[in-house]
């Protein structure tokens, strides 16, 4: 199984512009996260993808494989998409550009279904992870998941959900991690539909890429992951993330 990683990246960023540069400890932030998702041995290839040339020059003097793409695409999957239009794979991973925490063995629970063959009904993968810092409920920049038992993913809000109307020590609240795992099939899907007829109704509302998926009848496989990872939104966030890695003293 031939398997493409690609982390998409833009400089734009209504909260945060030019954050993939972001430099985090003498690294960029997208440079840590294609090292952490070069660690995974099951990838044949990891590529950055980003519209933009600043981008691409700092990956090239970095020795970052690195794709041009459009700049109109309106999520990242989309670009993802248009990778996939021009290296054929058999499965492609969307690692997020601003999670530079992020673990090498987290990345591959994506893929784990699909090497396993755990179903056949299932094109598109995602991670999620138990909530344990307060502040991230009710944090509208982090993407609350709310999944069947068998880990079918029934929706996703930026607002602190499921509601406990009973005893709320019976709830357990879930963040999604930005790692996606898509057949050429789902992703062709995603990006044909974005083309004919934008975002989605509740994606566009919620902003999150997947409930496209969810709201066209399309399973989302959710994985549960332990990982302490931090999603950089925000110059707040970036600040977190330099405190960890100083703390852990992380190279």
């Amino acid at each position: 199984m031939k398997i493409i990683a690609v982390i998409p990246a833009r400089y734009k960023s209504s909260r945060f512009e030019g954050k993939p540069l972001a430099d985090i400890c003498g690294k960029l932030m997208i440079e840590r996260v294609y090292l952490q998702a070069c660690k995974v041995k099951e990838f044949d290839t990891v590529y950055v993808a980003t519209d933009d040339t600043k981008i691409f020059n700092a990956c090239k003097e970095r020795g970052i494989n690195v794709i041009m793409t459009s700049d109109t695409h309106q999520t990242g999957t989309d670009r993802i998409g248009e990778v996939a239009e021009k290296i054929q794979a058999d499965l492609y991973v969307n690692i997020q550009g601003d999670e530079p925490l992020i673990e090498p063995e987290t990345i591959k629970k994506a893929i784990v279904p699909f090497l396993e063959g755990k179903g056949s009904d299932i094109s598109v993968t995602n991670l999620m992870t138990k909530i344990k810092d307060p502040l991230d409920l009710i944090n509208n920049t982090v993407p609350k998941v709310i999944a069947a038992e068998d880990g079918r993913g029934v929706y996703l809000t930026r607002a602190a959900a499921p509601y406990p109307k009973g005893k709320i020590d019976d709830v357990f609240y879930y963040k999604q991690v930005c790692v996606y795992g898509f057949t050429p099939e789902a992703l062709r899907f995603y990006c044909e539909f974005g083309k004919a007829h934008g975002k989605a109704k509740i994606e566009a509302i919620e902003d999150i890429e997947i409930l496209r998926f969810i709201e066209n009848g399309i399973k989302v496989q959710y994985i549960e992951v332990d990982s302490d990872t931090i999603a950089v939104d925000t110059p707040q966030d970036l600040k977190r993330v330099c405190e960890y890695i100083k703390m852990n003293q992380i190279p």
